[in-house]
């Protein structure tokens, strides 16, 4: 049973002739809609009135303002939690973006288990599904995994509630969570709000849907290839990924327990950048490290922020491309805006050659996939539907060896594609000899970039695009899956990024020139121009991303402030979707 465009999943007549653990996904899936759709029925009358000159009020706020009304007792967090639940619920009617609706127990916790005097006093926050809440299940979109809630919070949920934090909705998200789109038949295809065709990202698509809408202000996702940063981009809102160690991430739940080649981050997403800034300071200053084995006993480093805001030059470079897809004409003019407004105000901007980009595609999809696609295979039940980027890379790692290579010679020597050929060349399971080796090319490529950065380079930060397009059409995967360059290398390097909205594409600025041909193009710029259409893509998001090294959350989070300063004086500050 597969997603269909609409928001939900097609029915399909189950027969007897069908395998049993085919019938039981199938129901399971169906079953979960339901559920979701029961729990939304029956909330309270509040959430299902429209929006009121109060909740306007509330919607309008910033959070550390919201936090403020809650600790002088002028506004009550189940106040703020109907006002952002009812919203959630129109976001969820148009966009599919949610899972789990826990907002029934969220107005028990909000009188009952939160800190009213918390730096998150009274804040809705909306989870990625893989989250553990106690209760609740963690489905990560496999039918396998529903009915089987938590016994209770994971550390992160624990924090957010001691912080005065209210958990209310879990969001939508691919099946494997390999994919920038956000589809499976457990809860069926997430849309963009912007554009209903159009994915709103992945893996965490659902909160980047149900923040573009106004249905929450902060959220949390995770991030092994941009996860967190790609919905950002899709869907027009800010995101940071966070470096190993600054974030929790224990009691989640995944689709590859174990791999550490590239570890996944959790890390926060936000409506505007303002809730990004002050909610990651937030968390941080809760002693994150108390709560799980996993984080640095790092605070906040006041000092680096200020630095970054206040220092009259920055030393910023830019990579316009990563050698294997070029951006798009919308991507491009949305770095280009960014560029020439930092210069205006005095920054100095420049043009950079880092390390082999292609590089760190190659050796970070070994890593990520080293086990032959086999993990995020295995919870599968006969039948379930697999996202199609997914499918396209378990469908190479499973090709018998001499017939990989010899496709491998026929695309590198007869189509001269040596891009697509060294990706190919040893897609397929690792042993544990090929797998350090593998280990020690990543150490090695990020002493290089180390090197380059402090030496050569002498950056603050780096600009470059998210992603060579803006969203991809539903589907659009099974073409762009190894179009992933631009988010991918900075999660091998283990770099802070942030992403903020910059920009709409537009029909008229943002054509192919008459020139460009797809057919021109090596196999994974071919995958990622398939979908490119200006004419269809009107209207769509379109961000850039700002990186820093290890650990620099507090400076990527203060040059994107600066950046946004910048074009704010520009005339050019990105205009956020209106709450209705």
């Amino acid at each position: 049973m597969r997603g269909n465009g609409n928001g939900s999943n097609g029915a399909q007549t189950i027969t007897a002739s069908l395998d049993p653990s085919q019938i039981s996904s199938e129901i399971k899936g169906l079953n979960k809609q339901w559920e979701r759709a029961s729990r939304i029925a029956n909330l309270p009358a509040p959430y299902h009135s429209p929006v009121s000159h109060q909740d306007r009020d509330i919607l309008d706020k910033p959070i550390q303002e919201l936090v403020q009304d809650v600790h002088n007792e002028k506004t009550k967090p189940t106040d703020i939690l109907r006002a952002y639940g009812k919203v959630a619920i129109q976001a969820h009617l148009q966009t599919n973006c949610l899972t789990e609706v826990m907002i029934a127990r969220a107005e028990f916790w909000a009188e009952n288990e939160i800190d009213t005097k918390g730096p998150l006093a009274g804040i809705p926050v909306s989870l990625k599904d893989t989250i553990a809440v106690g209760g609740f299940d963690s489905s990560v979109a496999y039918s396998s995994n529903t009915g089987k809630p938590h016994l209770k919070d994971g550390s992160l949920v624990r924090i957010l509630k001691d912080a005065g934090a209210i958990p209310y909705v879990k969001t939508n998200l691919p099946v494997t969570l390999l994919s920038f789109e956000s589809t499976n038949d457990v809860w069926g295809r997430c849309t963009n709000p912007h554009n209903f065709n159009y994915s709103p990202g992945g893996s965490t698509g659902g909160e980047s849907a149900l923040l573009a809408f106004g249905g929450g202000r902060i959220g949390i996702g995770s991030d092994v290839a941009g996860s967190v940063r790609i919905p950002a981009h899709f869907s027009g809102i800010y995101s940071l990924r966070c470096s190993t160690g600054r974030w929790p991430k224990i009691g989640m739940n995944t689709s590859m327990p174990g791999q550490e080649g590239i570890p996944s981050v959790f890390s926060p997403m936000a409506r505007t950048l303002g809730d990004l800034t002050y909610f990651t300071k937030s968390m941080i200053s809760m002693k994150p490290w108390e709560y799980d084995h996993s984080v640095h006993p790092m605070p906040w480093k006041e000092d680096e922020e200020r630095d970054a805001k206040e220092k009259k030059s920055l030393r910023i470079g830019v990579m316009r491309d990563d050698g294997v897809v070029t951006p798009s004409p919308a991507c491009a003019r949305a770095l280009e805006q960014v560029i020439s407004s930092l210069r205006v105000g005095g920054d100095n901007v420049i043009d950079v050659d880092p390390p082999s980009p292609y590089e760190a595609l190659v050796i970070a999809s070994q890593l990520l996939n080293s086990d032959g696609c086999k993990t995020f295979r295995s919870p599968f039940r006969w039948g379930e539907w697999i996202d199609s980027g997914a499918s396209q890379l378990t469908f190479y790692a499973s090709l018998p060896r001499p017939v990989k290579y010899l496709w491998y010679l026929w695309v590198k020597y007869v189509r001269k594609d040596s891009i697509w050929a060294g990706l190919l060349q040893s897609w397929h399971e690792k042993s544990a000899f090929e797998q350090w080796k593998l280990v020690a090319q990543r150490e090695s490529y990020r002493a290089r970039w180390h090197d380059w950065w402090q030496e050569e380079a002498k950056l603050d930060v780096l600009l470059t695009v998210p992603n060579a397009t803006p969203a991809v059409p539903h589907d659009g995967m099974k073409e762009a899956v190894s179009s992933c360059g631009y988010t991918f290398m900075f999660n091998l390097l283990d770099y802070t990024c942030g992403i903020l909205p910059v920009t709409h594409v537009d029909r008229t600025l943002n054509q192919l020139p008459s020139t460009f041909h797809v057919k021109d193009l090596n196999g994974v710029a071919k995958g990622a121009y398939t979908h490119y259409n200006a004419d269809k893509m009107h209207g769509l998001p379109v961000g850039v991303q700002v990186v820093g090294q290890r650990l620099q959350e507090e400076k990527v989070l203060a040059v994107m402030e600066r950046i946004e300063r910048a074009l704010e004086r520009s005339g050019k500050k990105y205009q956020l979707l209106e709450v209705n």
